[in-house]
C-alpha cells in the first residue's frame, strides 16, 4: 500500500532553513520516496491558513518506508538544523487500496 507524507511548512528564517533543505536533499529518494508536489500555496480556499505556508507531498511504497525516512538519523539531524528557522508539521496517510 502506498503511503504519503504531507508536510506543511512555515519558514521564518530562510537562510537557516536552507541548511535543512540542503541536508535532506535526496534523502526521501533513498527511502523509496518521490515528491508529488512541493511549493507555496496558490490560494486559500477555506480555513485559517497562512498564505506564506508551503506544502510538500511525497509518496512512498509503504508506511514503513515513510516512517523510515522520518525516523532516520539523517532526517533527525537535518531537522535539528531548522530549529528556530521555521516549523514543519508532517502527517502520514496510507492509501488502503
Amino acid at each position: 500500500m502506498a503511503a504519503y507524507i504531507v508536510a506543511t511548512v512555515n519558514i521564518t528564517d530562510p537562510v537557516r532553513f536552507g541548511a535543512y533543505g540542503k541536508a535532506i536533499a535526496g534523502l526521501s529518494e533513498r527511502h523509496g520516496g518521490e515528491y508529488i508536489v512541493r511549493g507555496a500555496i496558490t490560494e486559500v480556499l477555506e480555513g485559517d491558513v497562512a498564505p506564506s505556508e508551503r506544502v510538500v507531498v511525497s509518496r512512498y511504497p509503504s508506511a514503513e518506508a515513510a516512517r523510515g525516512y522520518a525516523r532516520s538519523a539523517e532526517y533527525l539531524a537535518a531537522a535539528a538544523l531548522r530549529v528556530g528557522a521555521g516549523t514543519v508539521e508532517m502527517r502520514l496517510l496510507v492509501d488502503p487500496d
